[in-house]
């Protein structure tokens, strides 16, 4: 069984005992052994960054540029390889690994473009025979913590605009998804990445994450994952102050008003439910129906839920993959009976024994539910849905907005009207129109509203808020 060392100051290095990275599709599939870091381990790689952060800062755009282009041009290169690899060790469908590779490639092209499209700002003082000048510089040592359901393009768009921007690396992956992060490393060091620039870290949150974050030589911390380790995670930045950037969660709505194209509705609601086994943070866990089309969008959805194929993640013909883990597959089954004894219809969210062993679960959706049942207040993040009855318009956006998250939210309408109105009135950071939930651009901003978001977006020019910091310059010039 091959085993993975983490990466610090340049060098391969063993930071703890190996642990095993398994195939939820096949749990008789040991993708390999990787060693987890503990406290001493993250000391070491800050160091290596902060040693390092000084060339790096000062080194051309140019070469930054090439070095970030070099990894996107590898990850293109490689995605078949690299995508399979992913569904392998997230259970995510080929087709979805493949093409969450070929966005990796793309974030790291991108950002080596925006290497060489840094600027300041000249303005006039109020003074006479004094410039100013404004400029961004690096933030200094970043400290990146990525999930597990987005195991190599979460990190890519942490990873590229650090770099770009000038700032050194010290990365803890997922536990459950240190693969990928660990081939983004390799491809990192393949094309000769500067000693030091570039940590990887790999181990449990409350041991390298939490040692990373409270480390007083880490200058920002950038984490993707879930709302209470988020919080933690805030609370400790915010003592230490030190710049943080969360993105944490959502409960996102879907709105189907009367007047929707249900050829457009049901493939859309079908994609944000279910598609990924429903582990992402923009899936359309609530389906917000008006009264006057929800039986017939009920029964469009039932049908089509039914006839998605579950199965091994690397089976061409699968749509739906397994649950990352038992423990997330224990928790969807718990919310699944959670649903009956608040007295919704359950359709399907049983445990599925396929011939390999792994973590199937059959799709869910919920009917019969209102907004204040716990099903629709907490993220269930697996493949499980819910349809809500809306008076109306008012009504429907009332209940898209009662809710502590605001990362994302969805209408399917044909009124140009309404879809203005739910654009402006949705509390959230990304609005869809007659398009799934789930699924955005590389080079726009991503974030959101409330719980789901802290700190700076995060992707495109905008990501420039968070690993950058303004200075202002004065000089006399008389």
């Amino acid at each position: 069984m091959k085993k993975y060392d983490s990466l610090v100051g340049g060098e391969w290095v063993c930071l703890g005992d190996y642990h095993e990275n398994v195939n939820p599709s096949d749990v008789s599939d040991v993708i390999g052994l990787y060693s987890y870091g503990d406290a001493a381990g993250i000391d070491t790689a800050v160091a290596a960054a902060r040693a390092a952060q000084p060339g790096w800062r000062n080194i051309t755009p140019q070469a930054r540029h090439d070095l970030l282009d070099a990894v996107g041009n590898t990850l293109a290169k490689r995605s078949q390889e690299i995508g399979r690899m992913l569904s392998r060790e997230e259970g995510k469908t080929l087709a979805e690994g493949i093409g969450e590779t070929m966005r990796a490639s793309q974030v790291f092209k991108f950002f080596a473009g925006e290497c060489l499209r840094q600027v300041g700002d000249i303005q006039p003082s109020v003074r006479p025979d004094i410039d100013i000048e404004i400029t961004r510089e690096p933030v200094g040592v970043v400290g990146l913590i990525t999930p597990w359901n987005f195991p190599i393009a979460i990190p890519a768009w942490k990873i590229a605009p650090a770099l770009a921007y000038g700032n050194t690396v010290v990365m803890k992956p997922a536990d459950l998804t240190p693969g990928c992060a660990h081939v983004i490393a390799e491809i990192l060091v393949e094309c000769g990445c500067p000693a030091g620039v570039f940590n990887l870290v790999m181990g449990r949150g409350s041991t390298v994450g939490e040692a990373l974050v409270s480390h007083p030589g880490v200058d920002a911390i950038s984490f993707t994952g879930s709302v209470t380790t988020g919080h933690h995670i805030a609370e400790i930045c915010g003592r230490m102050l030190k710049k943080v950037q969360l993105e944490m969660g959502g409960k996102n709505p879907m709105v189907v008003m009367n007047d929707a194209d249900l050829s457009i509705a049901v493939p859309a609601c079908i994609n944000g439910t279910f598609f990924s086994t429903g582990q992402r943070c923009t899936a359309s866990s609530r389906l917000i129906v008006e009264a006057g089309i929800h039986d017939e969008f009920a029964a469009a959805m039932t049908k089509a839920m039914g006839q998605l194929k579950i199965g091994d993640a690397l089976d061409a013909s699968t749509q739906i993959g397994p649950v990352v883990d038992a423990k997330q597959l224990n928790s969807n089954l718990e919310y699944v009976e959670l649903a009956r004894s608040e007295a919704a219809q359950v359709i399907g969210g049983e445990r599925l024994e396929l011939t390999k062993k792994g973590f199937y679960q059959a799709p869910a959706l919920f009917l019969g539910t209102d907004n204040s049942m716990r099903i629709n207040r907490e993220e269930i993040f697996g493949p499980c849905g819910s349809i809500i009855k809306a008076e109306n318009f008012d009504h429907a956006l009332a209940m898209a907005n009662d809710t502590d998250f605001g990362l994302t939210a969805g209408i399917c309408t044909q009124n140009l009207k309404m879809a203005r109105e739910f654009k402006r009135s949705a509390e959230v950071g990304m609005v869809m129109v007659n398009l799934p939930t789930a699924g955005v651009d590389y080079h726009v901003a991503f974030g959101g509203r409330k719980g789901s978001s802290y700190g700076p977006r995060e992707q495109g020019r905008y990501a420039a808020e968070f690993y950058s910091t303004v200075k202002t310059s004065y000089q006399f010039a008389g």
